[in-house]
């Protein structure tokens, strides 16, 4: 049986949106048409089921009745490629929209600019850029992977109306950098925070990591000890970020001596260096900065001023790229505009407490063989 579900439109009216969904001989078929009138719906409802319990009714519809929603749902159980979170949430938001009940063969590009308005709603034009930019992953994927009747120049028109109008737009290239009475505050409340208890996270460890070693939070909480080339003084970083491809995308990266002495320092108690949550340590720094009313201030800037000082230290765009594992020159351009030249870390306050190796807790202490961090030679 079909089912009737009554939507609110923007202008306050209401709709009704009629669903069915037959399945014959393992071949799931959906149909979904919106009415003003819920006797209208139910007349369609019936017209349509019995249209489609004619022998070989359903295998002659094929996918043209299919939906937005179904396609979607599709590339999210075919898909090789695991998405990321971000690609995940928008996804799913996608999913939720009124023009993922709409059959794919009537959506036009009219429908996708309005799309964009509605997920403008609280949002800027550079996160709707990135939720239409993976709706465009999937509708390019429709017509040849699986038959299904959408053209992908829907898509392409849309992004271009959406540009011109404004809904749009690339996303700003950040250049925000953590001052140096910032880090000092922050590391003075993370020190503290981590004298009181030793089983707090060691976000005074963490961050300066992530300034010279110029890896993600994501990145950071998935390298192994085994991973470590100590002779070569570089680390295999697993699944980088890619546009294209995430998973296994793992790349060998050079590290500075800096982040190989934060790394001896820490206590090798688990596969992980870092054994942590990227969300965990994203929000302990979110919340630290607002505390001590640090503005605008995210994480990631952290990998920005480490890749900044590579470059003000003289670094060769090669010999960064070693580290950094940008790609491109494009990439690294917008790190090569600064106003400074050596390093502002030479003689950093902190380097004695960041190099200095974690305590053991008291419990371990029996077993501590073997739970140190790798010696020198290692």
């Amino acid at each position: 049986m079909g089912t009737i579900v009554e939507r609110r439109r923007k202008t306050g009216a209401t709709a009704y949106l009629a669903k069915i969904s037959i399945t014959r001989a393992g071949v799931t078929h959906r149909e979904n048409k919106t009415f003003d009138r819920r006797p209208a719906a139910s007349a369609w409802i019936a017209r349509r089921e019995g249209e489609l319990r004619q022998p070989g009714a359903i295998e002659a519809a094929g996918p043209a009745g299919a939906t937005l929603g179904d396609i979607i749902d599709r590339y999210n159980k075919e898909s090789a490629r695991t998405p990321g979170r971000s690609k995940a949430q928008a996804l799913r938001t996608l999913r939720d929209q009124e023009i993922a009940e709409r059959p794919c063969s009537e959506i036009t590009s009219q429908d996708i600019v309005a799309l964009a308005r509605t997920l403008q709603e609280g949002r800027k034009p550079q996160t709707v850029a990135g939720y239409l930019s993976h709706l465009a992953t999937v509708i390019r994927l429709a017509r040849p992977a699986w038959g299904y009747p959408i053209d992908r120049r829907v898509m392409d028109d849309a992004f271009a109306a959406a540009r011109n109008l404004g809904l749009v737009e690339k996303a700003d290239e950040r250049t925000r950098r953590p001052t140096m009475d910032e880090l000092d505050r922050l590391m003075t409340h993370f020190e503290e925070r981590h004298e009181r208890s030793r089983w707090s996270l060691p976000m005074h460890k963490i961050i300066p990591f992530a300034i010279f070693s110029a890896r993600r939070q994501e990145e950071i909480t998935l390298l192994r000890w085994d991973d470590v080339d100590w002779a070569n003084k570089r680390v295999l970083v697993r699944d980088m970020k890619d546009p294209r491809r995430k998973a296994g995308n793992n790349i060998w990266c050079e590290l500075s001596p800096e982040a190989m002495a934060i790394m001896r320092s820490m206590l090798k108690r688990d596969e992980q260096i870092f054994p942590y949550h990227p969300t965990v340590v994203s929000r302990a720094f979110t919340k630290a900065c607002q505390a001590l009313d640090i503005e605008d201030l995210h994480f990631h800037d952290l990998r920005h001023d480490g890749v900044s000082r590579l470059f003000e230290m003289g670094k060769t765009i090669p010999q960064v790229a070693a580290m950094s594992a940008h790609k491109s020159w494009a990439n690294l351009r917008r790190y090569t505009h600064l106003s400074q030249a050596g390093d502002k870390y030479a003689g950093w306050k902190w380097f004695d407490l960041v190099n200095r190796p974690m305590p053991i807790p008291v419990h371990m202490r029996p077993r501590a063989p073997g739970y140190g961090g790798p010696s020198p030679g290692e």
